[in-house]
């Protein structure tokens, strides 16, 4: 018999599975896939875990329910992330890792971004452990997604999973997202020389030149939107956001280094690849005789674009059971990665995105019975005879 939904939910909090580029906070993820993949199996589900190359603490799930040993034989994906953002306990009013139910809400880190959706496809599921299923129901767990999409990368590159329709359950309040963004973390780092203050000449200042640097990456800003928008999206440019500065280590010392963090977000038919070649150029160009030495590089590999059709089946079928019109979203997720697979692939699921990396976390219980027999209905359609 399948455990109750805030027990799963409260198993899977408990799971310190932080994603992050720094190694010290980053934790594996490994115990809430297993705990997944013991429930699925549980349910009938046959269970492949992909240990990610080269990280033996990384693993993704894939589960499916009614294969019957075809190669591709269609049927729907429900997929999902196991990993959490860091966290800073002093700022939340209870342990972010013990599940608290108050005030209709489930508080906990990943609750709602997004450990709270395993438990809501797992209940869904459970109504056809016994069915005959036409086509099968596969649900995928990954890893590393709030950092690196180490796992869904590794999904790509293996070719799997296959299927003619996939749900990505990030927390949209259950309006059916079509289209996303694309996300680059960017690093621009000027090495110049340090030296005493009192004398300029005796060193280069990395501080002085990153600022020929702003200024070049804001008028870039500008002319991109200009040059591109797109119609459905509430901020329907392009944005560059100079988001943190670090330099120097004293008043009384010419700057030595300098490193600017931008996060960048592209609009779905704009090529990221040139995109971040024209940006690195003019950040060359605007350095060019400071005697400093710049490099720019990615903090971990793009997230793409991602858009469907916003009228294609499955983003109308998600519209018609929850009654919401399909839309767009400026955060990026895993869909680029599952679209390439081959699938309709639409992001829909229970919780807020206003809820999201933030101290206090929680999942609206009033959600969780919805998005249930949304899905029920949703796996009836494209799974039954």
């Amino acid at each position: 018999m399948l455990a109750k939904f805030d027990d799963m939910l409260k198993q899977l909090v408990a799971e310190p599975s932080i994603s992050s580029t720094t190694a010290d906070i980053d934790r594996s993820n490994l115990r809430v896939i297993e705990h997944l993949a013991n429930w699925l199996q549980d349910l009938g589900f046959a269970t492949e875990v992909m240990v990610l190359p080269n990280r033996p603490d990384k693993a993704n799930l894939i589960a499916t329910l009614g294969a019957n040993g075809k190669p591709h034989p269609g049927g729907l994906v429900l997929a999902g992330h196991t990993d959490t953002v860091p966290v800073d306990s002093s700022l939340w009013q209870s342990d972010p890792f013990q599940l608290r139910d108050s005030d209709q809400r489930f508080y906990g880190l990943g609750s709602c971004d997004m450990k709270g959706f395993f438990p809501v496809a797992l209940h869904a599921a459970a109504a056809f452990g016994e069915r005959d299923l036409a086509a099968p129901l596969t649900i995928v767990a990954t890893s590393d997604e709030e950092s690196s999409m180490a796992g869904s990368r590794y999904l790509l590159e293996s070719g799997k999973p296959k299927a003619d329709y996939a749900i990505i359950g990030e927390p949209t309040a259950m309006q059916p997202i079509y289209a996303h963004k694309g996300v680059s973390m960017i690093s621009v780092q000027v090495q110049g020389a340090a030296g005493h203050s009192s004398d300029p000449s005796l060193g280069h200042n990395a501080l002085e030149t990153m600022h020929p640097v702003m200024g070049a990456l804001m008028q870039f800003r500008d002319e991109l939107a200009q040059q591109h928008q797109h119609p459905s999206f509430a901020v329907n440019v392009p944005t560059l956001n100079l988001g943190c500065l670090r330099a120097g280590d004293n008043p009384n010392r010419i700057c030595g280094h300098a490193e600017l963090q931008i996060d960048l977000r592209l609009l779905p038919g704009m090529d990221s690849d040139a995109i971040h070649k024209q940006l690195e150029q003019r950040c060359h160009d605007a350095v060019a005789g400071s005697h400093t030495q710049l490099t720019v590089s990615t903090v971990y590999p793009p997230i793409p674009p991602f858009e469907s059709a916003a009228d294609g089946e499955l983003t109308t079928t998600l519209a018609a059971l929850s009654g919401k019109a399909p839309g767009t979203v400026a955060f990026g997720t895993e869909a680029h990665f599952l679209q390439t697979l081959g699938m309709q692939t639409v992001v829909w699921g229970p919780g807020s995105i206003d809820q999201a990396h933030q101290p206090n976390e929680y999942l609206e219980q009033s959600h969780i019975r919805p998005a249930i027999e949304t899905l029920q209905q949703v796996i009836g359609r494209y799974c039954l005879a």
